[in-house]
């Protein structure tokens, strides 16, 4: 008796195959620890899913970030170039400036040089002007003198004594005549009134004082009305005069006045003196 057929199905290699072990009981500690497990591996994915999105962008942030510090650095190369450029312009500038001050220095030192030289030129002419029309003054001054002295024939015009001393002060005197008044001065071309009588008596031996205070006291008094040509007139006190002159005759004396004057000879009536002396 033949066996009956067992019919024999194909499975899928997909299909299910139920165990037939017998499900165990799990128990909490068992499932925290494959929480934990599962939220480590999770934590783990992902820190290294974060790397490597942090990797990835790394190099696409260094591409965007490159032209911008390319444009700085441009600017700032431009930026140099343009204040060296203005550096270089003021420094041009300032160099034109001090040539310019320089060039202008040296032509005010020139102007100066010759507008003194111009000053002097000025100067000296008007110095020589002014010496050539005092040298005709004094030549026409002695001329009118010598005349004048022709023609007085005063009653007090006593002759010179036979020395001749009195004849000598006078004609000294009256060489004199258009020199100029300088307080101090003692000739040859400038007197002051003291300077000029000592010098007059000294051309016959008398050795006067230098000053009008000394000088009217160092003879013998003679009254005013009693005086004599070549006696030395003095104004203000004997012994403190400021002023002196010599008689010539006539009415007159011949003195070294003020600066507006000179030498000259004067009235003694316009101008009436305070006492006299005789050296001579």
């Amino acid at each position: 008796m033949e066996e009956p057929l067992i019919p024999v199905v194909l499975m899928s290699h997909t299909a299910h195959i139920r165990s037939h072990r017998k499900p165990r009981p799990r128990s909490s500690s068992a499932l925290a620890m494959r929480a934990g497990v599962a939220g480590g591996v999770l934590g783990t994915l992902a820190v290294a899913g974060a790397a490597g999105t942090a990797n990835a962008a790394e190099p696409v942030t260094q591409t965007i970030e490159l032209p911008t510090l390319t444009a700085d650095l441009t600017a700032q190369v431009a930026e140099s170039a343009e204040v060296t450029q203005q550096a270089a312009a003021d420094y041009q500038l300032r160099a034109e400036r001090d040539a310019a001050a320089e060039k202008a220095a040296k032509q005010a030192k020139a102007d100066l040089a010759d507008a003194k030289k111009k000053a002097e030129a000025k100067k000296k002419a008007e110095e020589a002007r002014k010496e050539a029309a005092e040298r005709a003054t004094r030549t026409a001054g002695r001329t009118t003198l010598t005349t004048a002295s022709t023609a007085s024939t005063a009653s007090n015009d006593a002759v010179a004594p036979a020395s001749g001393s009195v004849a000598t002060v006078i004609s000294f005197l009256r060489a004199q005549v258009g020199d100029a008044y300088v307080m101090g001065a003692s000739g040859p071309d400038a007197w002051d009134c003291s300077s000029l009588v000592q010098a007059a008596f000294k051309q016959v031996g008398v050795d006067l004082p230098r000053v009008s205070q000394d000088q009217s006291v160092a003879g013998t008094p003679v009254s005013l009305s009693n005086i004599q040509v070549g006696d030395i007139l003095y104004w203000g006190g004997a012994g403190s005069a400021y002023h002196v002159g010599v008689y010539i005759g006539g009415g007159q004396y011949l003195d070294a006045a003020n600066p507006s004057k000179g030498v000259v000879i004067q009235d003694l009536s316009g101008y009436p003196a305070s006492g006299a002396v005789r050296v001579l």
